[in-house]
């Protein structure tokens, strides 16, 4: 007997559809302090971002990184729960991390899934580093001192990193 993912009519099978549609996107934000970084801001995003929300995402992603400026925290972005549907979704991060790649600073986005992580890796986001878990994302925090910004710059490199597997986040 043949087996086929989808129906005769083109369509997959109704197990692979999600009753409903796609999960409600969903986000809070977490303010923790840890010591020898100071304070740290994580927007903690679950549900799908596709083209219906991806202004809001946009929006409330910028949002938050604005107010751990004002604050004096360090803004993280996980990604653990959240599906990136379209391009629009990926648009909406280059959208609300764009300041910081301007000025030679990078998010980070912490513990995406894989094809979350893909997606960013193959649009190289300037103002997104990828980290596989939140202990890395911090230790990269903690190790950058602000001595060391200009130094890569004056050494021709850039003063962001694009989205990519961040320095000890192995396996990436």
């Amino acid at each position: 007997m043949e087996t086929r993912s989808p129906r005769e009519d083109g369509q997959p099978s109704p197990a692979r559809v999600r009753p409903g549609g796609p999960a409600p996107l969903l986000l809070q934000t977490v303010h923790e302090h840890r010591p020898g970084l100071g304070g740290i801001s994580v927007l903690k995003t679950r549900g799908t971002v596709d083209a219906s929300n991806a202004r809001l995402f946009s929006e409330a992603l910028a949002e938050h990184v604005a107010h751990a400026g004002q604050a004096g925290e360090h803004p993280l972005l996980d990604l653990s729960e959240a599906y990136l549907a379209c391009a629009d979704a990926v648009r909406s991060l280059d959208r609300a991390t764009g300041a910081l790649a301007r000025t030679g600073r990078a998010l980070s986005v912490v513990q995406p899934r894989p094809h979350v992580r893909e997606a960013l890796t193959s649009a190289g986001l300037p103002g997104i580093r990828v980290h596989a878990t939140l202990a890395s994302a911090l230790d990269a925090l903690t190790s950058r001192a602000p001595a060391r910004e200009p130094a890569r710059e004056r050494a021709g490199g850039p003063a962001y990193a694009p989205a990519r597997p961040a320095p000890g986040d192995p396996g990436w």
